[in-house]
């Protein structure tokens, strides 16, 4: 991500020298300024929990953990409809959010990450019947339902915290939502 920040910003500087006929070495101080500026990624994840209170997880393709399903947000997409979206692709289970569980900052939860991502997390219910294949079925091996006292030995770390407080939301016994604090 920084390689094609830089390279971003070589474009912008080159560009803004052809629009105010100035030269790339006289508009570099803004890259030190105005353009040094990288953002956090955003991220929408579902806690997809039935009436038998069990949680929607999936084993993904690349790290072989069971996690929430969820992603990156696409531009002009709000976290809660990413999340509705990232589901239903990467589950082919239909949902809606009805709680925001909190935000949660990779730098705290997903030690060792280099990207920095704000992953906002709601409470979900699952709607209508499931599609047969999710459209990006190759990010899960498998799909899954589980109890709150029978998640899987593997699951990832940084979504133990996020799935214990989705629970505890559907079970009424947290009246806020989790942003980090210190």
């Amino acid at each position: 991500d920084q390689e094609r920040y830089v390279a971003i910003q070589n474009i912008v500087v080159e560009m803004l020298a052809v629009a105010t006929l100035d030269t790339v070495d006289a508009l570099e101080p803004l890259r030190e300024t105005v353009l040094t500026r990288v953002s956090p990624t955003a991220a929408g994840t579902a806690a997809v929990i039935d009436a038998e209170d069990r949680i929607l997880l999936m084993r993904r393709s690349d790290n072989g953990l069971w996690n929430m399903p969820g992603g990156v947000l696409e531009v002009g997409e709000s976290p809660a409809d990413g999340a509705v979206r990232e589901t239903l692709e990467e589950t082919g289970v239909h949902c809606r959010p009805i709680a925001l569980v909190g935000v949660y900052d990779s730098n705290v939860w997903d030690i060792g990450k280099p990207q920095q991502i704000y992953k906002f997390t709601f409470l979900c219910q699952p709607t209508g019947e499931p599609n047969s294949v999710a459209s990006h079925a190759h990010e899960s091996l498998e799909v899954g339902w589980f109890k709150r006292d029978e998640l899987p030995v593997d699951l990832y770390v940084g979504h133990v915290q996020r799935v214990a407080d989705a629970f505890d939301m559907k079970a009424g016994n947290r009246a806020k939502a989790h942003f980090d604090v210190e």
